[in-house]
C-alpha cells in the first residue's frame, strides 16, 4: 500500500513539473512567438475597419426583402432581444437604430458571424464593449440567419 502511494506521487510530480513546463530553449521561443502574436493583432495590420473580418467581402443590397426581414424579426426576438433594443437606448448591449446608416453591410454580416474576432479586432467595438461592459456571445447564426438579421436591421432603419 506504502508502495502504492510513494508511486502514485511520483506520477503526480512528474505530471505537474511536465505540465509547469521546464527552462528551456523551446518554452522560450513559444513566449517569444506569442508575445509577437498579441502585438501583431493589437495593432490590427490587415483589419479593414469597413467590413470588419470574416468571410462577407460584399453583400448586395436590393430593395428591402420582406419575407427575409421578418425571418430577421424571429431572430432578433429569440437571439438578440434580451439585450438590445430597435431605439438608440442602450439596453445591455448598444441599441440598434441607425446601424446600417453606420455600418457597411458586410460589417455587420461578419460581426454576427464573426463575433469573437470582431470584438478582438475593431477598435470602434473595444470602445463600445467599454461602454457596455458586457462582451456580445457569439449567438452561433448561420449566413441566412445573420442576412435576414441584416435585413431586419435595414427595415428598422426605414429601408424600403
Amino acid at each position: 500500500m506504502k508502495k502504492l502511494l510513494v508511486i502514485c506521487m511520483v506520477i503526480a510530480f512528474v505530471t505537474f513539473v511536465a505540465a509547469c513546463g521546464g527552462n528551456d530553449k523551446s518554452a522560450e521561443n513559444t513566449t517569444d512567438a506569442t508575445e509577437t502574436a498579441t502585438t501583431e493583432t493589437s495593432e490590427n495590420p490587415s483589419y479593414d475597419p469597413n467590413r470588419g473580418e470574416g468571410k462577407f467581402t460584399t453583400v448586395e443590397l436590393g430593395p428591402l426583402d420582406s419575407k427575409k426581414a421578418e425571418l430577421g424579426d424571429q431572430v432578433f426576438q429569440v437571439k438578440c432581444s434580451s439585450c438590445h433594443k430597435l431605439t438608440d437606448e442602450k439596453l445591455v448591449g448598444p441599441g440598434w437604430a441607425g446601424v446600417t446608416e453606420r455600418r457597411k453591410p458586410e460589417w455587420i454580416m461578419n460581426f454576427i458571424t464573426n463575433t469573437d474576432v470582431m470584438i478582438d479586432k475593431d477598435p470602434e467595438v473595444q470602445a463600445q464593449l467599454e461602454l457596455c461592459l458586457v462582451r456580445m456571445p457569439n449567438q452561433n447564426l448561420s449566413d441566412d440567419d445573420a442576412r435576414n438579421l441584416l435585413e431586419f436591421m435595414r427595415k428598422n432603419d426605414g429601408a424600403k
